[in-house]
């Protein structure tokens, strides 16, 4: 990955260049601890986004795939006791996806391996850190169109 220099105040352009390799270095971490615990990133991705019960559907939409493709990801999670799925309440037709305890310690472990992203964050001093994340809520929700 090239360094990305800048000279002044960014631009839009080169705060999307930094962000992007901030992004793409820490889901390359992410990927590589999940690889470390039998996990794909993918299926990482999807324990992560069940910490609280969703539907398929919608569990499809926040891993940003087809949900004929979080089947198979589900059916993984399930056969190693991460993840479990259910009926819904109101419509047994919806299948709820949840993560199990078994899914929430590795889960923990997979955050815990990530050495890089450990390292990076903890340079930072506590005024950097607020700084840092003050910056993120601010962007986040109009990235995400939340």
């Amino acid at each position: 990955m090239g360094t990305i220099v800048t000279t002044g105040v960014p631009t839009t352009a080169e705060l999307m260049e930094v962000v992007a390799a901030v992004g793409t270095a820490y889901f390359q971490d992410f990927a590589a601890a999940a690889a470390r615990h039998g996990l794909t990133s993918s299926q990482a991705k999807a324990l992560k986004a069940v910490q609280e019960p969703v539907p398929m559907r919608a569990l499809a939409g926040r891993l940003g795939c087809d949900a004929s493709n979080v089947t198979g990801i589900v059916d993984r999670l399930e056969s190693l006791g991460l993840g479990r799925r259910e009926a819904a309440a109101g419509d047994r037709r919806v299948k709820i996806v949840a993560i199990t305890g078994h899914g929430e310690e590795v889960l923990a472990l997979i955050r815990a391996d990530m050495t890089r992203a450990h390292q990076a964050f903890d340079s930072l001093d506590e005024e950097q850190r607020i700084a840092l994340t003050s910056l993120c809520r601010q962007v986040l929700p109009l990235l995400s169109g939340q």
